[in-house]
């Protein structure tokens, strides 16, 4: 079996690259709330009390807790993303920036807001995974029964 790659699938490409800049964002994030909570290397969290105490060791674990999510999140994502783009790459690649958006997001939204500040991109985001899935389950299916 021969698979041919869409002439439109590009967008895909530019939708998966989107995720390097968001990433980026989470690591400015991160990054500036370790420093302005003095939050020292190797550690990955601020403790329970520090965070307790100090407003900006809770608000750098929200930061870490989002980029962490993001990173969990990703690698499921890009294979959705790459297999349903084969069959629909205008689709696909819709989601796919539509997805990076959401992270966005999530991202300020948890670091601004806390927990509570993730809701809405973490909802967006999940169901457009969901439908990248499902047409990535489709368009592998298709692929292998050559319809």
């Amino acid at each position: 079996m021969a698979i041919v790659i869409p002439s439109d699938y590009g967008y895909v490409l530019l939708a998966a690259t989107s995720t390097f800049v968001v990433n980026v964002v989470h690591g400015v994030l991160t990054a500036k709330s370790r420093k302005a909570a003095a939050i020292k290397y190797p550690n990955a969290y601020a403790s329970a009390e520090q965070a307790e105490k100090d407003p900006r060791a809770f608000t750098f674990n929200c930061a870490q807790r989002a980029h962490n999510n993001y990173t969990e999140n990703l690698t499921p994502f890009l294979g959705a993303l790459l297999i349903s783009g084969l069959k629909y790459p205008t689709f696909a690649a819709t989601l796919g920036g539509a997805w990076s958006a959401s992270r966005l997001l999530y991202a300020i939204g948890y670091t601004s807001k806390g927990p509570d500040g993730r809701h809405l991109g973490g909802a967006v985001g999940s169901l457009i995974n969901l439908l990248l899935i499902g047409t990535s389950a489709y368009s592998a299916l298709s692929l292998a029964r050559g319809w």
